[in-house]
């Protein structure tokens, strides 16, 4: 028996000599496949850069509109995505030269135009529909018309964020134009691509449908003491100045590359160690998707002058957006102007567009849920608790889930009553599905999140320094370095830069990287990987761990070291003193909301069976503060079954939910009160009845507030009250059908 004992502890002994053999074949091994990867890296920035970098879109498209072509031209370009479930196609060559297009079956012309736009921040687009799972996979699902907004690599010579921003008009108004009978499409922003949909939003409501924004800052300054060092680099760095310095050193043109820099610098452990050990460990099954993303991160995309200077001076220093102070061509851009519901998606773990910086604008620009509802605007946002900021677009699960169901929600939250909400997502065990619903929520949930927005007025003495620093530089020393500048030193300076040199060390036009293309197919051949268990794998992974949080280490101190040198020179009370934000004379706006409440009031006893039966839907589905998705569904079958409502445009039945909205939040007893003269009629009256509780039964579930709102109504209409063991019947046969 100890025979037995001791010969099984021996063998549960590691084998370290056999333990390093195998390890030290399997490392050799994985490093020559890893250089191999990193040289195809290297070549497929080249083929990139020799194809005029196209689109990373794995979805093929037809070109509608070319920005070039328009009276004041842009590199941008109005696509239609193809829908893949109704053609065939063959791939020739190069993933981006699409062959033999199949004519695809006409789209529903009732369904919503949907329309993604990806970031102009350094990349190119596609990023939004770079895999099957993603939101233009998910919009094609839905059986959307899905538009895109495409963009070159290279600006149109002095183009302006202006002139983007009057093409992106005219995308729009092509795309409504092309689809009639259907409502106005819906916009989906991803990061920058957020604030630059807003503006549209707000400068031309009357063109928008529902808008999601997707990680996109609209609150620059916004963010928590020790959490969001990226907001503080403006200031130490005086402002726009250098923006201004780098676009005379690119002769008149700023280099994307900058940007993405920027981007790596924030979490050097990722960008030096994490990112190429998850490759390296993992050599055997992780090459593709690198690549992939690789194809992606490695296009920088260029501005002119005037764009980049405009945005960072009026958004990310000035943040002249959210306080209302933003002008094109001489109209300020009033968020308050957008008239669409607006559906906001944040991360808690975006380090790049933290959750404060996506929805504390909500807080600036409406200052309660009150003004909100009176201005007939619905806002829901969702709140991921993990994801970081490229995996808000990137990530097959977050489409799989959010994406597909903020898609699926799309057309429904303009059946919310006016209001701020939270879209809850939880997954359904019993079908396998997710379960959406609604929860109303308060100016007070968003401002949980943020540690308080004092801080914010330390960004006020940077705007202004920022503003002198400029004009400064512009005067005295730019005209010196442009003269010292020409087309071939611009080129020069961007061909060095580090990003890109890292990518041409590792090519085939290096001779010694075809060492590894000659030992790579071998190795494949004969592949021996090393045990997970292998004392030394684990050891590695240990050593792994030990770099990486050493990097971090490094990060978080840099961080501090930033925060605590912004605070002692904008933060002190004596450099705060010269500063104070502007007053906003709250006195007009406050006669502003009572007027519009008497106006509420009056419309109480306007109207007939349609404004009666909606105004009833509203108030029943608000009985809870909790309000599920399946409830907003039943409303399309309440449209399609009863005669007079079939007769509304779903447009006017939408206008008409936030107009009786209004009126119930003006005075709900009134409004109420009221349903006796909108339905005079008997029949007409129970006909309302049976739609309140085909309502209140959509959950499958009758509470008792909604037994309370039904015999007031009925009380209201003059009817009996209703019977609770009927009523229980009635939901008895709902749930079995």
């Amino acid at each position: 028996m100890s025979l037995i004992n001791s010969s099984q502890t021996i063998s549960s002994q590691p084998d370290y000599l056999n333990d390093a053999y195998d390890y030290f074949v399997d490392t050799a091994q994985r490093s020559v496949l890893f250089m191999d990867i990193i040289r195809k890296r290297g070549n497929i920035y080249f083929e990139h850069k020799k194809n005029n970098k196209p689109p990373v879109l794995t979805f093929d498209y037809d070109v509608v509109m070319n920005g070039r072509d328009l009276e004041r031209p842009v590199n941008f370009s109005l696509v239609r995505i193809r829908d893949r479930r109704n053609r065939d196609v063959t791939i020739s060559g190069s993933r981006d030269k699409r062959q033999n297009p199949v004519e695809r079956s006409p789209s529903d012309p009732l369904k919503r135009p949907i329309i993604v736009v990806d970031p102009r921040a350094g990349h190119g687009p596609g990023i939004g529909g770079s895999k099957r799972d993603s939101e233009i996979g998910m919009a094609l699902n839905e059986g959307h018309p899905v538009y895109f907004f495409v963009f070159s690599a290279d600006p149109v010579k002095g183009q302006t964020l202006t002139d983007v921003h009057h093409a992106q008009i005219n995308f729009i108004e092509e795309i409504i134009r092309r689809h009639p009978k259907a409502e106005k499409p819906a916009i989906i922003g991803n990061c920058q691509a957020g604030w630059a949909s807003a503006l549209i939003g707000a400068d031309r409501p009357d063109i928008t449908g529902p808008m999601v924004f997707n990680g996109s800052p609209l609150s620059y300054w916004a963010g928590v003491d020790g959490k969001n060092p990226m907001r503080y680099r403006g200031g130490l760095c005086g402002g726009v100045w250098l923006t201004s310095l780098w676009n005379d050193l690119g002769n008149g043109i700023f280099d994307g590359a900058n940007l993405v820099a920027g981007f790596e610098d924030l979490n050097p452990a990722n960008t030096f160690w994490k990112k190429q050990y998850a490759l390296y460990s993992n050599v055997d099954t992780e090459e593709q998707r690198y690549l992939d993303f690789e194809r992606w991160w490695n296009g920088y995309f260029m501005m002119t002058r005037e764009e980049i200077h405009y945005i960072v001076d009026n958004l990310f220093v000035g943040n002249k957006l959210e306080e209302g102070q933003l002008e094109i061509e001489g109209r300020r851009i009033d968020l308050k102007n957008i008239k669409a519901p607006v559906l906001v998606f944040a991360s808690s773990g975006d380090n790049i567009t933290p959750p404060q910086q996506a929805l504390n604008w909500i807080v600036k620009v409406w200052e309660s849920v009150d003004v909100i509802k009176r201005r007939q605007q619905v806002v829901v946002y969702l709140i991921h608790e993990t994801i970081g900021h490229l995996g808000i677009f990137v990530s097959g699960k977050v489409s799989r889930k959010e994406h597909k169901e903020i898609i699926a929600s799309i057309d429904l939250i303009e059946y919310l009553s006016p209001g701020l909400y939270e879209m809850v997502i939880e997954k359904d065990e019993s079908e396998e599905l997710h379960k959406v619903r609604f929860e109303t929520r308060d100016m007070d949930d968003i401002l949980t999140l943020d540690d308080g927005l004092a801080d914010e007025d330390e960004f006020l003495p940077v705007a202004a320094i920022s503003e002198i620093n400029d004009r400064l530089y512009r005067t005295f020393v730019s005209p010196w370095v442009q003269a010292a500048v020409n087309d071939f030193s611009a080129e020069w300076m961007r061909r060095i830069h580090p990003l890109r040199v890292s990518r041409y060390a590792f090519a085939d036009i290096n001779p010694w990287m075809h060492v590894f293309k000659f030992l790579a197919p071998y190795v494949k051949k004969n592949r021996r990987p090393a045990s997970p268990e292998n004392a030394y794998v684990k050891l590695e992974k240990n050593f792994s761990q030990l770099i990486s949080d050493s990097l971090n280490l490094y990060r978080d101190a840099r961080d501090q070291n930033q925060e605590f040198w912004f605070k002692s020179v904008y933060g002190n009370p004596w450099t705060l003193s010269f500063f104070s934000k502007p007053t906003i004379d709250a006195a007009v706006d406050s006669d502003k909301e009572k007027t519009r409440r008497i106006e509420w009031l009056d419309m109480a006893e306007n109207g007939g069976f349609a404004e009666a039966v909606v105004r009833i839907m509203v108030a029943m589905t608000h009985t809870d503060e909790i309000l599920e998705r399946r409830v907003l569904k039943a409303f399309n079958q309440i449209i399609a079954t009863d005669k007079r409502l079939k007769k509304l445009k779903v447009g006017d039945f939408k206008q008409m939910i936030r107009q009786q909205s209004c009126i119930l939040d003006a005075d709900r007893n009134k409004a109420l009160n009221a349903l006796a003269k909108l339905i005079p009629n008997k029949k007409d009256q129970a006909a309302a009845i049976k739609i309140a509780e085909q309502v209140a039964l959509a959950d499958q579930v009758l509470n008792n507030e909604e037994k309370a709102l039904l015999n007031r109504i009925r009380k209201s209409l003059g009817l009996e009250p209703g019977n609770p063991k009927k009523t229980g019947q009635i939901i008895k046969k709902q749930v079995l059908k």
